[in-house]
C-alpha cells in the first residue's frame, strides 16, 4: 500500500497553527475552594467535594493560619479544629440579643459584634475575658438590623456597617465616630432603594467596598464618598438576591454571595469590567451569609482576606 502525503495549503496551515496557539494560551476554567457560612457551614473543594462540614448555620468566619476555623453563630463564637474540637469560645452576653460577626485580630484577641439593647464591639482575649469594649451607634433598636460585618482596620479603628442607619461608620476603640460613608445618596436611589450596608471592606487604596443588601448592589466608594465602581442587578443578569458577603481577591476580582438565593447560583465572581468569570450553585452554598475564597486553581489566595 502506498503512503499518501497530504499537502496543506498555506492558509489552512496558518489557521491550524493559530488554533493550536490559541488553545495553548486559553485560560483554564476558574475553580475555587471556599469556606461558606449561612444555612450550612462547610469548606467546599475545587472539585465540588465537601472537604469539611460543621453542624449548624453560621454568620461569619475565617479559616485561620493554623487551619482552624473561627465561626460566629447567632449566640456564640467558636474556634474549631478540622476534627470539630472547640478550642476557643465566647457566648453572647445576657443583655444582648444576638451576635453578628467575628474576626481574629493581630494581637491575638477575637473581635465580636453584639447586637441588642447594648450594641457593641468586643475584643475577647484568648482566655475568654473581655479586653476591650467599643459602644456602637446603630441608630435603631431593631437588634437584628443594627449592624453586620464589623472589621478592625490597620490603624486600630473599626469599620462598621449599620443597615438601617444607611451608613458605614469608622469608630475609634473608645467608640468615637471619626468618619461616615452614607449609602442613601440620591444617585444610588435614596432610602427607598433600601441600600442597607452589610459587608464593608477597606481596600489597600483607601476605598471602601460594600454590599447593599436589599438594594441588590455592590458599590466601591473613594475616601470622599464618591462612587467609583458600582454593580447592579442588570449587570449580573439578575443574580443578586440580597447580596451580603463579599471578598475582593488579590487579582482585583470581586466575589459576592446572595443570602436569599436558596437554590441555583448563590455566588458570583466579577472582574473589574463587571464580567462574570465564576459562579457557584453548590447546595452547601445556598443561603450563603458570608464566605472566604481559599484557593484558585490550586493556588492559595495570598495575604489577609479582604472580606
Amino acid at each position: 500500500m502506498k503512503k499518501r502525503t497530504v499537502l496543506l495549503s498555506a492558509p489552512l496551515l496558518f489557521s491550524l497553527t493559530a488554533l493550536s496557539a490559541a488553545a495553548a494560551e486559553a485560560p483554564a476554567a476558574r475553580k475555587h475552594s471556599y469556606l461558606v457560612m449561612g444555612a450550612k457551614t462547610a469548606i467546599i473543594g475545587e472539585d465540588g467535594a465537601a472537604l469539611w462540614e460543621y453542624q449548624g448555620g453560621s454568620r461569619d468566619g475565617f479559616v485561620l493560619p493554623s487551619g482552624n476555623i473561627l465561626l460566629a453563630f447567632s449566640d456564640r463564637v467558636e474556634e474549631v479544629t478540622r476534627r470539630g474540637e472547640v478550642v476557643f469560645s465566647y457566648k453572647k452576653s445576657a443583655e444582648n440579643s444576638e451576635i453578628g460577626t467575628t474576626q481574629r485580630l493581630y494581637n491575638g484577641n477575637t473581635l465580636v459584634t453584639e447586637l441588642g439593647a447594648k450594641p457593641r464591639l468586643l475584643e475577647v482575649a484568648p482566655t475568654g475575658t473581655i479586653a476591650r469594649e467599643c459602644p456602637l451607634q446603630p441608630e435603631t433598636d431593631n437588634a437584628h438590623m443594627q449592624t453586620r460585618m464589623a472589621r478592625q482596620l490597620k490603624n486600630g479603628n473599626y469599620l462598621v456597617p449599620h443597615l438601617l442607619a444607611f451608613a458605614i461608620k469608622e469608630y475609634t476603640p473608645d467608640g468615637k465616630v471619626v468618619a461616615t460613608l452614607p449609602t442613601d445618596a440620591a444617585a444610588l436611589g435614596g432610602r427607598p432603594a433600601e441600600n442597607w450596608p452589610f459587608t464593608a471592606i477597606r481596600l489597600d487604596n483607601g476605598n471602601t467596598l460594600t454590599t447593599l443588601t436589599h438594594g441588590n448592589k455592590v458599590v466601591e466608594f473613594n475616601p470622599q464618598g464618591e462612587v467609583v465602581w458600582k454593580v447592579v442587578n442588570e449587570d449580573v443578569k439578575g443574580l443578586f438576591h440580597d447580596p451580603c458577603g463579599a471578598q475582593r481577591l488579590a487579582n482585583g476580582n470581586t466575589v459576592i454571595g446572595s443570602h436569599a438565593a436558596s437554590s441555583g447560583i448563590s455566588m458570583v465572581e466579577l472582574n473589574p469590567a463587571k464580567e462574570i468569570v465564576w459562579t457557584s450553585d453548590h447546595p452547601l452554598a445556598a443561603g450563603v451569609h458570608h464566605f472566604q475564597i481559599l484557593t484558585t486553581n490550586g493556588q492559595a489566595e495570598p495575604g489577609v482576606p479582604l472580606k
